[in-house]
This record gives structure tokens, C-alpha cells and sequence, in this order.
């Protein structure tokens, strides 16, 4: 397996930032000239971090690099510092992090690496933030990805007084200030809350949806619980997954890691869910 640190000037977050991909493994028994001009193109994993991470969270805190490894995959994680994966155009210079996943970084990773830009072969999931990040692409780009996987996070009511009283309780309202006023946040591409209803009534080519969280997790688990009756009550088509015991926490995620790639990258001898 190949690690990959990619460093570069973004134009869409005015600054340097990093990347890490994960690369297929060369076979053994393959010569490398063979492998590397054969012209394959790979299944491709958009992995986003959570709050207070980087693209290096996954790698060192799950075994996210052997699983990648069993399953023949690209995986690309990018830096989204805190910014909730939307456009923040009065920060600094601007941060875009919303624009810069689809209009940089993607059309980069397709042209420098041996990654299929087709849509069935385009996955995205993310946890926490990351998972906020998951549900606002597979909502704004459909086209693009054949499958989400949401891992401990769902789209949020407005009104989610959820997190009153704790250190994410400004969060909200830096969001809705950066849109705009509480009329221009409901009216953009992330009220995804919202967007949900809209899309099913679009009758829009959704990609495949999981949502999966900790019983034990205080800290989403109620508005987990209150999106899933939202979803089901407008008819979205989605696998909502909980399981007992997991909080906020490494260990349910790299049980979901697992269970993502098993659905969107399964082979034959191991396929299936992990839970």
C-alpha cells in the first residue's frame, strides 16, 4: 500500500493545505512497469475528518490503511480545519473548503492518480463534522457519488438546541451568520435538513445513504434519533444503523470504516456488514 502526503497552494482556500491518499497495493507477482502503466483506474473513498482533525486522523487512529489495502481502493482525506465543509467567503481571505473538494481537489486527484471519475465508482463518508460534510455533498452533488456513509452525525433541524450549553453551542449561529441571516442559511445548499425533503420530492437519483451512530453517544444520538422519523416520515430511502454501547468515539468508527467499504467495495470472500 502506498501513503501518500500531498502539499499544495489551494485556490480555493487561499493557503498551503495536505492531503493523504491511500494507493492499491502492487501484487507481488506483477512487475512493476506492468502495474503501473496498466491504465486502471480504481474505486475511490472521499474520507472527511471531524471537528478539532486533519488528514491525518484516520490514518492514525483507525486501520483504515489495511482495510483500503484488502479492498483495492483509493482513499483521499483531505484538511477541512472547523469549517463544517462549507464556503466561509468573509474568513481572511476566504476558505472554501465546500468549492474546494469538487472543483479542486477532485478534478486534481482524477488527473494526477489512477482514480475513476465515474460515479459508481465515487463514494464519500465522514464522521462527526465529517459526516455533516458526507450528507451535504451526497444532497448538493448526488451526481457525484454513488454512495454516502454518515458516521455519527445527521442534518439538523434549525432549531436543534441540542448542543445548548456545551463548547459547540456558537457553532450554529457563526453558520448561519456566514450565510447570511437565518433566511439566506434555510434558502442555500446547507440546510440540508431541509434539502432531504426537497430532493425526495424531486424524485432525485440520491447515491445510496447509511446513517450509523452510538446509543451511548450524548452528543448526537437524540438529534440522530430525531432525523431518522424526519426521514422516514418523507419517504427518504436510507439505512439508519445504531449500536449499543459506542460513544463519540475511534472504536465505533472504525467498526463503520469497515462496514462502509464491505457495502461499497465488497469482494467475494469478505462481503457483507460488519455489523
Amino acid at each position: 500500500m502506498a501513503l501518500v502526503h500531498l502539499n499544495f497552494e489551494s485556490h480555493y482556500l487561499y493557503n498551503n493545505t495536505d492531503v493523504n491518499i491511500i494507493l492499491p497495493d502492487m501484487p507481488r507477482t506483477d512487475k512493476p512497469k506492468d502495474f503501473y502503466r496498466s491504465g486502471k483506474k480504481y474505486k475511490v473513498l472521499w474520507l472527511l475528518h471531524g471537528t478539532f482533525g486533519d488528514y491525518t486522523d484516520w490514518i492514525r487512529k483507525s486501520n483504515v490503511e489495511l482495510y483500503a489495502c484488502e479492498k483495492d481502493v483509493i482513499i483521499v482525506m483531505p484538511s477541512a480545519l472547523n469549517s463544517d465543509y462549507v464556503d466561509w467567503h468573509n474568513f481572511a481571505m476566504g476558505y472554501n473548503m465546500y468549492s474546494y473538494l469538487t472543483e479542486e481537489l477532485m478534478p486534481l486527484i482524477y488527473g494526477w492518480y489512477p482514480a475513476s471519475d465515474k460515479r459508481e465508482d465515487n463514494f464519500i463518508a465522514g464522521l462527526s463534522m465529517g459526516g455533516a460534510g458526507t450528507a451535504l455533498y451526497a444532497l448538493n452533488h448526488p451526481e457525484l457519488f454513488a454512495s454516502a456513509y454518515v458516521m455519527s452525525s445527521s442534518p439538523r433541524h434549525y432549531s436543534d438546541t441540542s448542543l445548548s450549553g456545551t463548547q459547540f453551542a456558537g457553532r450554529a449561529k457563526n453558520v448561519i451568520e456566514n450565510a447570511g441571516g437565518m433566511d439566506a442559511y434555510l434558502n442555500s445548499y446547507q440546510n440540508t435538513w431541509d434539502l432531504v425533503k426537497k430532493r425526495v420530492e424531486e424524485k432525485a437519483d440520491l447515491p445510496e445513504m447509511v446513517f450509523a451512530c452510538g446509543t451511548s453517544d450524548t452528543l448526537v444520538y437524540k438529534s440522530f434519533k430525531a432525523f431518522e422519523k424526519y426521514a422516514k416520515e418523507v419517504g427518504l430511502k436510507a439505512d439508519f444503523i445504531e449500536v449499543d454501547g459506542y460513544t463519540h468515539e475511534w472504536r465505533f468508527w472504525d467498526l463503520c470504516i469497515q462496514d462502509c467499504l464491505n457495502r461499497f467495495a465488497p469482494k467475494e470472500e469478505n462481503a457483507g456488514n460488519a455489523f
